[in-house]
C-alpha cells in the first residue's frame, strides 16, 4: 500500500493541492464549481467522471458554508462510486490459470510479467513463463532475466518459433509438473499491426481447442503515462481478445494517474495490479480505496 501512496505522489501533487484550495473558502459558488471542472478534466479523471462529480456538487451550491473536507468528501464518494460500477469477473476456473498478457511497444510488459511472476510466488503459488516473444531480438533474454530475479522457469524455443506452439508446450510442461500459473509473454505489439493481432487470436485458439481443464484469459499492459490515450489502444484489443484484466505501469513516474477512473469505465475491465518501480517488487494489487484517498489526499475512504 506504501508503494501505491507513493506511487501516486505526482498525481495527488497536481489535484491535491488545487482542490483543497478551492474548497478552502467553504462555500462553492458557480464561479469555483467552474475550477473545480477544470482541475478535474485536467488531472484526466476524463469528462464522464467530471461530469458525475459537477453535478453532485452543484447539488450542494449556495446550501451554506460547508467545511472543505465535506466537498473533498463529495468528490471521492463519487469516484469510489464509478469504480464500483465497473464489473470484476471471477477468475476462470481451471488448472493451470493460464494468464496472456499482451500490450502495445514500451508499456513494460515484460517487466510487468517478472513482478507478477514474483508477487504470485511471494503468496505461495508456483508460476511458469512462457516466452511466446519470439519476434523482437534479446526478448526471450528479457524474460529470462526477470523470470531469475523472480525465481521461476521460461519454457522457450528459438527466436521466429511459432509463439502458440510456444505457449502450448509452456502449458504442457506446467501440466505436467502440476504448476498453478502460467504467464505468457507476447510480443509488444502495435494494436494496428492486423498480422501480430491474428497471431495473439492463433495462441487462444490452439490453446482453448487443444488443452482442457485450464483458466485461459489474457491480462492488457497499459503505460500509466498516456493518460487517456491508452482508452483507444485499449479498445483495440478487447474488440479481439477476452481481455478480463489491466495492469497500469510506471504510475509513479507520471501525473496521469487520474486515468484510472475512465480506463476502468469506459472499458468496463478492472485496474487489477499498478506498477509502483523498477524492482522486482514494485507492483501492488489495484485497491480503490486506497486509490481514491491517495488521490484527493484524504483518508476518509480507507
Amino acid at each position: 500500500m506504501l508503494g501505491f501512496m507513493r506511487g501516486l505522489k505526482k498525481t495527488k501533487e497536481r489535484l491535491f493541492g488545487p482542490l483543497w484550495g478551492i474548497f478552502s473558502s467553504g462555500r462553492l459558488d458557480g464561479r469555483l464549481v467552474g475550477e473545480v471542472e477544470a482541475l478535474l478534466l485536467a488531472s484526466d479523471l476524463g469528462v464522464e467522471a467530471t461530469d458525475r462529480i459537477i453535478e453532485r456538487l452543484r447539488e450542494k451550491t449556495g446550501s451554506g458554508e460547508r467545511g472543505a473536507e465535506s466537498y473533498v468528501h463529495i468528490v471521492g464518494d463519487e469516484l469510489l462510486r464509478i469504480i464500483d460500477e465497473v464489473h470484476v469477473p471471477e477468475p476462470p476456473g481451471g488448472r493451470p490459470r493460464v494468464i496472456v498478457v499482451v500490450g502495445v511497444n514500451g508499456v513494460g510488459k515484460t517487466s510487468t510479467i517478472g513482478k507478477l511472476a514474483y508477487l504470485m510466488k511471494d503468496r505461495g503459488e508456483s508460476v511458469l513463463l512462457a516466452a511466446c516473444d519470439t519476434f523482437r531480438a534479446a526478448a526471450i533474454e528479457q524474460l529470462q532475466l526477470w523470470a531469475g530475479r523472480a525465481g521461476v522457469q521460461v519454457v522457450a524455443q528459438k527466436m521466429g518459433a511459432d509463439p502458440a506452439a510456444v505457449a502450448y508446450d509452456a502449458v504442457q510442461s506446467a501440466i505436467a509438473k502440476e504448476i498453478d500459473i502460467v504467464i505468457v509473454d507476447t510480443a509488444g505489439r502495435l494494436h494496428t499491426k492486423t498480422n501480430l493481432m491474428e497471431e495473439l487470436k492463433k495462441i487462444f485458439r490452439v490453446l482453448s481447442a487443444k488443452v482442457q481443464g485450464i483458466g485461459l484469459e489474457a491480462w492488457l499492459v497499459l503505460d500509466a503515462n498516456t493518460g487517456q490515450n491508452s482508452i483507444r489502444q485499449a479498445e483495440v484489443f478487447t474488440e479481439a481478445l477476452p481481455i478480463t484484466g489491466i495492469v497500469l505501469t510506471k504510475l509513479d513516474s507520471t501525473a496521469k494517474g487520474g486515468a484510472i477512473i475512465p480506463i476502468q469505465s469506459n472499458l468496463d475491465i478492472p485496474v487489477l495490479y499498478v506498477g509502483v518501480g523498477e524492482s522486482v517488487e514494485d507492483i501492488e494489487p489495484f485497491d480503490h480505496r486506497t486509490f481514491v484517498s491517495a488521490l484527493i489526499g484524504s483518508g476518509i475512504f480507507l
